[in-house]
């Protein structure tokens, strides 16, 4: 088959995996299921709910024929989700398998100073093949994250980050007001491969060096660029050293410039979908692990903002655009009432972009499961083109 006829026939494949026929089914909403954060297993141990972590080098994939290395929680993208009550005792191994220096940030909780996962600041970074035990009681309620705080661009735009979910059982104020049964999760993401490539190479590398000298008993604050105090920083200066600053390894113009853009690590049209019955509620929680504003539009509906950045709101309000700004969190609930197939993406077009092409990034659909087929059908003109209903995939407009 020549190279022409296989995109062809991929393209058209891909097409009829988006039918309503097939769209509703149950093997489609399994596999979407999959697009979603994984649970994270625990272990009780004594009073304590016991979790393991690792960080490793992986490949994300956020489209068909295109994948890249980049860093990541147990070869997850985004890591797997934390689920735990509040007032829950929690431990969780972590572990460090790269050559890099990690910590663990839990994003919104109110750990103890020590388990903060600030390097340099609340501890020293995990090295390569070292572990280290984060314990804390789960405060507070609501929607949170986790995520590496060695804060280089590097791993800011890498796979670094997961959900932690801290929930009220017995007495969740939202469903009170909202009672819903499904919930989604949708961490959003920016990436420039490029500059992920060239600094992961290059931090590697780096390390490697930093390792070898340490092995070797050749360290050097001045190399590492690590000092006890802010005087004897200030005392070396004086003595002719010269601070990494002022000799930057990269230019401005080097900084990340992300041509990709993901929810759950996928870019459209492999993004997760939103399905939705009339007259049901559902929550979803929306978390910005990257370093790029977000405008998130749902059209069709005005949706309820119930959470910022995991806490209720006092007097929840609608709206359909979120602004979702970076570290932040919000949860959202949507009310099933205008049947259809409806589009929930960045109203910022150049996050709708793969590779600087539209449409892609982040775009979503949000999909009534009980729409009758025949609503979906398409004038004489599309059939003539041999597309047959609605939603259609569009790689190039």
């Amino acid at each position: 088959m020549k190279r022409r006829e296989f995109l062809a026939t991929s393209a058209a494949l891909t097409a009829a995996g988006l039918l309503p026929g097939t769209l509703l089914s149950e093997a489609v909403k399994q596999e979407n299921e999959k697009k979603f954060p994984k649970p994270l297993e625990f272990q009780m141990v004594g009073d304590t709910k016991e979790f393991e972590l690792f960080i490793d080098i992986a490949q994300q994939e956020p489209v068909p024929e295109f994948e890249f290395h980049t860093l990541s929680f147990n070869n997850q993208i985004p890591g797997p989700e934390i689920r735990v009550n509040r007032g829950d005792k929690v431990r969780v191994k972590f572990k460090n398998k790269t050559e890099l220096n990690h910590t663990i940030h839990w994003h919104g909780l109110h750990v103890p100073w020590r388990m903060d996962g600030v390097p340099y600041v609340t501890q020293m970074p995990v090295m390569s093949q070292q572990e280290f035990v984060y314990e804390f009681v789960a405060e507070p309620y609501g929607t949170h994250f986790y995520h590496c705080h060695w804060g280089t661009l590097l791993h800011m735009q890498s796979g670094m980050f997961g959900s932690i979910i801290i929930e009220e059982p017995k007495d969740d104020p939202i469903k009170k007001k909202f009672p819903y049964e499904r919930e989604y999760t949708l961490i959003y993401s920016a990436h420039d491969t490029n500059f992920i490539r060239g600094e992961l190479n290059y931090m590697l590398d780096r390390m490697k060096e930093r390792m070898y000298l340490m092995k070797n008993g050749r360290f050097d604050k001045e190399r590492f660029a690590t000092f006890d105090t802010k005087e004897q920083f200030l005392e070396a200066i004086k003595n002719g050293y010269s601070p990494p600053y002022t000799i930057n390894r990269r230019a401005p113009s080097e900084l990340p410039q992300p041509q990709w853009f993901t929810v759950n690590g996928k870019s459209y049209p492999m993004t997760p979908t939103l399905y939705i019955n009339e007259g049901e509620n559902i929550r979803v929680r929306l978390i910005n692990a990257g370093q790029l504003e977000h405008s998130l539009h749902l059209h069709g509906h005005d949706f309820w903002l119930v959470c910022d950045d995991g806490l209720p709101v006092p007097q929840p309000w609608q709206q359909n655009t979120a602004r979702l700004s970076p570290g932040k969190t919000l949860d959202i609930i949507i009310e099933g009432k205008n049947r259809g197939i409806w589009t929930f993406h960045d109203h910022d077009t150049s996050r709708v972009t793969n590779n600087g092409l539209y449409p892609g990034g982040t775009l979503m659909a949000l999909v009534y499961e009980d729409m009758p087929p025949e609503e979906a059908e398409l004038d004489m003109m599309a059939k003539k083109m041999g597309l047959k209903s609605l939603p259609i995939v569009a790689l190039d407009e």
